[in-house]
């Protein structure tokens, strides 16, 4: 029995959804011994760079939620001169070609485009025979997340699901894991074609939220948005979401679209928002 089955079995047992409720509920106390406890801890845990923050002082946090949705300081993520970067801080899971609708989630294990993206053919037909890059968010990572690219907000879907963690282990273990949890689906249009961000929740986090948007009610069943009669544009290095805790963010091109993922990258890399990411080619 491997150590990443050992690790994730307890999610298969404990009530996600009750503890995630609970956790929501903390982080949003405002009484300063609760709060002010629990920001310093976890950034003693998880060795924060509160030096990157707008606000150094882990006191000046309305509550846990502000804390962790915090501001960088403008100079810190600066735009790399590329055709697409990377919208968060965090890890590189997996990224490549999406081979007729089949996506890698981790070695040996793959789920595929309609389940995923849940929505009718029109809309995931389009990256069958796309690209995919999958970027994990520890605790530790800022959690607001930018355009990649330049581009024109088209759709949204809202899909309820379970809330396994999302971390390596879980990913190795768990067959659609991120077909299975929660998330948020955005259609954008780019000058290179289709492109979908998909929000991935996971076990504890409180809320996924769009600049537009806000928080996103946690429901029991799909919702969807369309912006056709009222686009939005949105400027690469733009905010355009947000989690509150940890999660992954998997970004993806349509067919034909000319994207090519740097060489130097590979899955376990590390990454920051605003580097380089892919070429566009002519």
């Amino acid at each position: 029995m491997s150590r990443d089955f050992l690790k994730t079995l307890p999610q298969f047992i404990a009530p996600k959804h009750t503890l995630t409720s609970m956790a929501g509920k903390l982080a949003e106390v405002k009484v300063p011994a609760v709060k002010n406890r629990l920001i310093k801890r976890f950034i003693a845990k998880y060795g924060v760079n509160m030096s990157e923050a707008c606000e150094e002082n882990p006191e000046n946090y309305a509550c846990f939620n502000d804390f962790f949705i915090r501001h960088l300081k403008p100079d810190c993520r600066p735009l790399a001169d590329a055709d697409i970067v990377s919208p968060v801080d965090g890890v590189i899971s997996e990224l490549g070609r999406i081979d007729k609708g089949q996506l890698l989630q981790a070695k040996g294990r793959y789920y595929t485009v309609d389940d995923f993206l849940a929505c009718e053919p029109s809309r995931y037909e389009p990256f069958v025979n796309g690209r995919f890059a999958t970027l994990y968010l520890s605790p530790k990572d800022y959690h607001r997340i930018h355009m990649p690219i330049k581009a024109t907000l088209q759709h949204m879907i809202y899909v309820p699901g379970k809330l396994f963690s999302v971390q390596p282990a879980t990913a190795r273990t768990v067959p659609r894991l991120f077909a299975r949890n929660e998330r948020l689906v955005v259609f954008f249009e780019t000058p290179v074609g289709l492109m979908a961000m998909v929000l991935v929740g996971a076990v504890i986090v409180g809320a996924i939220g769009t600049a537009w948007e806000g928080d996103l009610k946690r429901l029991h069943q799909v919702q969807e948005f369309s912006y056709a009669d009222s686009p939005l544009s949105l400027e690469q290095g733009e905010e355009m979401g947000y989690f509150k805790l940890g999660s992954t963010v998997v970004l993806m091109f349509a067919n034909g679209a000319k994207v090519d993922w740097l060489p130097s990258l590979k899955a376990g890399d590390g990454i920051r928002y605003g580097e380089a990411l892919a070429t566009i080619s002519t």
